[in-house]
Formats: structure tokens, C-alpha cells, sequence
């Protein structure tokens, strides 16, 4: 067995410079850049190496307990946040039908949230059963909103050669990671040890998944309290990489100048020096598209050379910020961490695939 220590010895530090870079080559100059980071502009700030570009501003409307709730906008989707048993909640839309919800891949330690799609619902209902309480919802509209401009990277940004869109690219309003004027969840910084994949349990067939990504960011930054969209990266059935969670102002996705991995809020006890990737879609029942797994594949790739890893190693685990242990595998899912069925089944089944194309 491999320990955690041994899995990332003698792996170099990564720079703006080799990982992750424009089509331009120009490095971090005009790299994934994720707005300010915390100056007078939380969205970032126009400049060379920039095209400024609308999104629709996200809309929320707020409500608490169980009854129903109406929204003055149609809604893409409804966030719901709970306490206690992760199961006993449910929602009815305009189709009249009650949908059981159950705490998916936005898992909480206290309860459950999830992510429901809404049709365009102007009202919804909510009720629980037995061993849930304190049930929230917010209806959530990421298509129709006022326009929000953005100053996105003029060049494709691309980690070593695997392309994705950054922060900006897909709408990520920076003043979201901000509670009372400050930061609400400091970026801090542990060496990767392991990498999970996760699905975003949303519906499949998605025909704006760059709303669906601004949606989760709402549900996790907001909602959930956590200060920030919780993976470091996101995938598309077409195989479009997005940018996650914010690491800094340096052009490289995930990780600081010196190689170390930012921590996020995708696998509760297990965060620290731990890489969340998540397919957006639904896989229990069907797996990825081809297109989806090529681009999981070369992402765990280029992630795993550069910080010396093999995608098939069994490693001990070692949380640097409470001493928790756990033997595990390099690529893992979300299930190894948490009782959930994320990634689904029909995805966790193919992990033993997809350690083994990585490590090719």
C-alpha cells in the first residue's frame, strides 16, 4: 500500500506557466482568471487578454418551511436544504406530481440538499415526513435574468492541452464567494493526494449545462453556505470542462503557484488534498457520453503526471487538517466517502476503466 506522503513525493510544482495556459501560450497573463479575487470589483476587471461578454444575472427567490412558494420569474431550478434524515422531502411542480427528493451529490453532514429542475415553474410546493425539519428552498432563474457582463479570457484556456472554460466563461458572479464584505470561505491550500468523481444528479440531455454550473454555484455557494461552487472542475455531455472552485488570480485552475490544491466542499470529511470532478447529468442508470469520459480521462491524466500520481495506485489517504486516515484508491467516487449513490452506478462502475485509460 502506498502511502499518502510516497503518492505526491518528487512531483513538481506546478506553474502558471506548464499547466495551464492559453492557446496563445501566454502563461498566466491571460490564463482562467476568476475576477479580482476580493478587490472593489468582485467580477473581475476588464484588460489585455480580455472580451467582455453578458450572462444572465442569476435570480433568486427565497422561501422557508414546507406549503407552497411562488416566484415572481420562471425558475430553472429549486434548491432545497434541509436538516435531519436524508430522506422525506418532496416537491410538486406545475405537473402536479409529488417528486421524492433525496439528498444527492451536494451532500451536508446535518441533513440534505438537493437540486430539482423546475420547467420554468412560476409556483412549487414543498412538503416532508417523518425525521426532516428545518426545510428552505430557493427558486433559482439562470436564463432569463438581466444581462451581467464578464471579462473572459480573449484565447482558449487550456490545461496542458485539455481546454476548458474559466470562471468567467461560464458566469461565475465572484460576489457570491462574499459574506458581509468578506470572503466567506478563505482559500487554503493542501498537496493533492486524491482525485473523486462525482455526477451533479441533474437531468441528462442538458441544453445549457453553463446554467446548470451558475445554478450549483447559487445551491452551494448561497444556499448551502459553503461560499463557493463546491467541485474544482465540471464536465458536459459534450465534453466541455468548466472551471470550479476559485483558487486564486494565477491562471491555474485548482491550484496555487506552488502546486497545491485548493480545498473544496464536494466530500464532506474527506476535502483537504482531495480533487472533485464532476459530470454534469445524472449517471445511475446511464453512463457518461464518449465525449464526457474522453475529457474525464484526459483531465485525470494531465492532473495525475503533473503531480505525480498513479491513477491506479491504492493510497492512504491522510486528511493534513485533522489526521482522519482512509485506504482508498488514487481515483475514486464519491460513494467511497460518503453513503450516497454518487456518482451513480453505472459511473462508478467504469472508474476501473477510467484508472486505467488514465495511467496510459
Amino acid at each position: 500500500m502506498i502511502g499518502a506522503a510516497a503518492a505526491v513525493a518528487g512531483a513538481a510544482a506546478v506553474t502558471p506557466a506548464v499547466f495551464a495556459a492559453t492557446d496563445s501560450g501566454s502563461g498566466s497573463g491571460s490564463g482562467s482568471g476568476s475576477g479580482d479575487g476580493g478587490g472593489s470589483s468582485p467580477n473581475g476587471s476588464g484588460g489585455s487578454g480580455t472580451t467582455p461578454e453578458k450572462f444572465p444575472a442569476t435570480r433568486t427567490e427565497a422561501a422557508t418551511g414546507t406549503g407552497e412558494a411562488t416566484t415572481a420569474f420562471a425558475a430553472s431550478y429549486v434548491g432545497l436544504r434541509w436538516s435531519g434524515a436524508k430522506e422525506g422531502t418532496a416537491i410538486r411542480l406545475a405537473d402536479g406530481a409529488w417528486q421524492t427528493v433525496t439528498a444527492g451529490c451536494s451532500a451536508v453532514e446535518d441533513g440534505g440538499s438537493a437540486l430539482v429542475a423546475a420547467q420554468n415553474a412560476t409556483a412549487y410546493e414543498v412538503k416532508v415526513s417523518g425525521g426532516v425539519s428545518d426545510v428552505s428552498s430557493v427558486a433559482i432563474d439562470v436564463t432569463e435574468g438581466p444581462g451581467h457582463t464578464f471579462h473572459v479570457p480573449s484565447e482558449p484556456t487550456r490545461v496542458r492541452g485539455v481546454r476548458y472554460l474559466s470562471r468567467p466563461a461560464w458566469g461565475a458572479d465572484e460576489s457570491k464567494r462574499y459574506k458581509d464584505g468578506k470572503v466567506n470561505s478563505p482559500e487554503k491550500y493542501y498537496p493533492l493526494q486524491i482525485i473523486t468523481v462525482h455526477h451533479t444528479a441533474t437531468p441528462n440531455n442538458d441544453p445549457d449545462p453553463a446554467a446548470t454550473v451558475r445554478a450549483i454555484y447559487e445551491l452551494h455557494a448561497i444556499t448551502n453556505d459553503w461560499g463557493d461552487i463546491g467541485y474544482h472542475f465540471l464536465i458536459d455531455e459534450s465534453g466541455t470542462v468548466y472551471e470550479g472552485r476559485y483558487s486564486g488570480d494565477d491562471g491555474i485552475p485548482a491550484f496555487n503557484p506552488d502546486g497545491d490544491l485548493v480545498t473544496g466542499f464536494h466530500s464532506v470529511g474527506y476535502n483537504s488534498g482531495n480533487l472533485g470532478i464532476a459530470l454534469i447529468g445524472t449517471l445511475t442508470e446511464n453512463g457518461p457520453t464518449d465525449a464526457a469520459k474522453d475529457s474525464l480521462i484526459r483531465l485525470i491524466k494531465v492532473i495525475c503526471r503533473f503531480k505525480g500520481l498513479d491513477p491506479q495506485a491504492r493510497v492512504t489517504y491522510v486528511n493534513p487538517v485533522n489526521g482522519t486516515k482512509k485506504d482508498t484508491n488514487t481515483i475514486g467516487g464519491h460513494r467511497d466517502y460518503f453513503a450516497t449513490e454518487c456518482p451513480g452506478q453505472v459511473m462508478y462502475d467504469l472508474l476501473g476503466e477510467i484508472r486505467a485509460a488514465a495511467a496510459r
